[in-house]
């Protein structure tokens, strides 16, 4: 890769196994069993919700030219060697594996190269020990953040029953990634209690000191992302992923306009760059990158804002940072 003048955090990936959107307790809404709902009826409907969304994931595989995901099955030490090599291939500094199939094997993952690699915990905000678990992870596990998916779980997100949890995310110090929106790529899920990022509102301006980071550029909700970073300064954006579901937005957007219209209203300061990368053969996902590289140079994006948004977050990165060189010493 050539040089671009600035070292490389990707703020936002996944280890490639199988999380089941790691941080749910119990199915919710879109799948939990419905009394009124026959078994036939529910596996017929699960076949051609399955089929229809295999067929988008083929088209959008195609469109950005990457493989199918390998099915051969590979240990946590064998893809973690993979991922290390990933590095090393395209000179990041360091990947955060924001899921990675629960706190204690994603933290034994990133062990194995933590001049590489950061982890995040990712349970369950409102399960019955949330709090101490989050507090274990970073004390005595290693990992540097927190990743909530929060249409996947089955309370919502400001519900008092997780504010033990934020609380001890504040006395951490430790970055929030909460994903909003819509979920799963084509054929997801479009509709739950946690779909906009403003049902985050009172958390974030209950714990202001807690910075708080909703990927995807939005994902499906813009404006109200935008109130919600005007109304709270500890709030920032990602640009990880396809973003594919700008494809279905009513009016013509592109991720170069998302990009200019964060870059205007909230600054550089508050963008980070992640790309969502997870599964090999794919691994490190360049065409993302690079494409917002082009994106933002066009933009005129400064070589100060370029190093701000890739490798300067001014607050979740430096503090997760901060918090691993100390743990090494």
């Amino acid at each position: 890769m050539i040089e671009h003048g600035f070292e490389i955090i990707d703020f936002h990936s996944h280890f490639p196994v199988p999380t089941d959107f790691s941080g749910r307790q119990s199915p919710g809404p879109e799948t939990e069993k419905r009394e009124h709902l026959t078994k036939a009826r529910s596996e017929e409907s699960k076949k051609i919700l399955s089929d229809y969304a295999q067929k988008l994931r083929a088209e959008w595989r195609l469109a950005h030219g990457f493989h199918a995901p390998e099915t051969e099955e590979m240990s946590d030490e064998e893809l973690a060697e993979k991922w290390s090599k990933e590095v090393d291939r395209y000179g990041i500094d360091k990947v955060v594996f924001v899921t990675g199939g629960g706190n204690e094997r994603l933290a034994n993952i990133v062990s194995r190269y933590p001049d590489k690699f950061i982890g995040f915990a990712h349970h369950n905000p409102h399960e019955k020990g949330a709090d101490n678990l989050l507090r274990k992870s970073v004390t005595e596990m290693g990992l540097r953040g927190y990743k909530i998916i929060a249409p996947a779980l089955d309370t919502p997100i400001d519900h008092p029953s997780a504010y033990p949890t934020w609380e001890a995310a504040a006395d951490l110090e430790i970055p929030v990634l909460i994903h909003f929106g819509v979920l799963g790529g084509g054929g997801g899920v479009s509709h739950h209690v946690n779909m906009s990022p403003l049902s985050l509102h009172n958390v974030a301006r209950d714990f202001a000191s807690v910075q708080f980071v909703i990927p995807h550029l939005g994902c499906g909700y813009v404006r109200e992302l935008l109130h919600l970073m005007w109304s709270c300064p500890n709030v920032h954006v990602d640009t990880s992923g396809s973003n594919q579901w700008i494809r279905w937005m009513p009016e013509e957007i592109t991720v170069k306009s998302l990009l200019r219209k964060y870059l205007e209203t909230v600054g550089h300061e508050r963008i980070i760059f992640g790309s969502d990368s997870s599964w090999f053969p794919r691994g490190f996902s360049l065409r993302y990158f690079e494409d917002q590289v082009r994106d933002l140079r066009e933009l005129n994006a400064s070589n100060d804002q370029m190093e701000a948004i890739f490798n300067g977050f001014d607050y979740a990165v430096v503090c997760l940072l901060y918090t691993s060189d100390a743990a090494d010493e």
